[in-house]
C-alpha cells in the first residue's frame, strides 16, 4: 500500500468557550485506526470526510482548526450533534 493510501484520522473537540474545535487526536494506518475505533468504543460519532481529513491531519494536537475549515467542520459538527439527538430521543422508545 502507498503511504498516500493509508488510512488516516483526527479527532476534534469542541467545547463551550472554544474560538474553534481543536485537534485532540491524529494519525495514519494502524494509529488511524485506534483512533476510530476507541472513538467508536466511547460512542462517539465517526464521520469520514478524506478532504477536510487531509487539512487537519496536518495541523499540530492542541492545535485550532484554521479559519478556512469552519464552516465544513461546523457542518460536520451539527451533523453529529443530530445524530446524538436523535439517539437519545429514540432512548425512550
Amino acid at each position: 500500500m502507498k503511504n498516500g493510501n493509508k488510512k488516516k484520522a483526527v479527532a476534534i473537540k469542541y467545547n463551550e468557550g472554544d474560538i474553534a474545535p481543536k485537534v485532540i487526536a491524529k494519525g495514519k494506518g494502524e494509529v488511524a485506526k485506534k483512533i476510530i475505533n476507541k472513538g467508536k468504543e466511547e460512542g462517539i460519532e465517526v464521520v469520514e470526510n478524506k478532504e477536510i481529513t487531509d487539512k487537519l491531519i496536518n495541523l499540530d494536537i492542541g492545535q485550532e482548526i484554521p479559519e478556512e475549515l469552519y464552516t465544513a467542520v461546523a457542518e460536520i459538527l451539527a451533523f453529529v450533534y443530530q445524530l446524538d439527538k436523535n439517539k437519545g430521543d429514540n432512548l425512550g422508545e
